[in-house]
This record gives C-alpha cells, structure tokens and sequence, in this order.
C-alpha cells in the first residue's frame, strides 16, 4: 500500500487488480473519488516530491466512483457513480489490510 496527503492506492491479491483514492474533507464537506489504476501508476505513486502530482497521475486512470457532497454546492448537486465490482473490490481489500493492522 502506498499513502499520501489525500490519497491512498493499493494492489487487490484477490483480483489482481490496482486501485486508489483520493479523499478531500473539510468544514464544506466530503469529495471522495477512487480509480482503478494500472501496476505503472502504481509504481510511479510516491516517486514525485508534491502529492499534487501523484493525484494528477491518478486522475489519468479511469474512475470507478465519486461522490461530492459540500454543505455549500459548489460542486453541484451530490452526485453518486459507481462501478459496483471495483467499489466493493476495494472495499473488500481495505478490510483486509484492516485486519492485518
């Protein structure tokens, strides 16, 4: 598993498969949007010296799911989209490593 600021990205075992987060909290509310991302942005995660750009690297991969709610709407209306094997395939892996902390 590799970690940052606002982004976390880790390998799936059980599917072979790689994916990230990205998570904003403030006062305004919560923006949380994951990725399924290939084994090269994975290896290239950590590398830059400013988590701004491992998040640009994970925005290049394809979203399997957002959702925006912010006591303001500046972001819109809350909006949900997802791609429901990848959400629970991280889901199950986040509980995994869970476990094994």
């Amino acid at each position: 598993m590799k970690k940052g600021n606002n982004w976390t990205a880790y390998f799936d075992p059980e599917t072979g498969r790689y994916f990230a987060e990205i998570m904003y909290t403030s006062r305004e509310g919560r923006e949380q949007y994951n990725y399924e991302i290939t084994q090269d942005i994975y290896n290239r995660l950590g590398s830059f010296g400013d988590d701004v750009e491992n998040e640009r690297l994970i925005k290049t991969a394809e979203m399997t799911y957002s959702f925006e709610n912010t006591i303001y709407g500046t972001l819109g209306p809350e909006r949900t989209v997802w791609d429901e094997e990848a959400d629970e395939a991280m889901r199950k892996a986040v509980r995994k490593r869970n476990k094994k902390q």
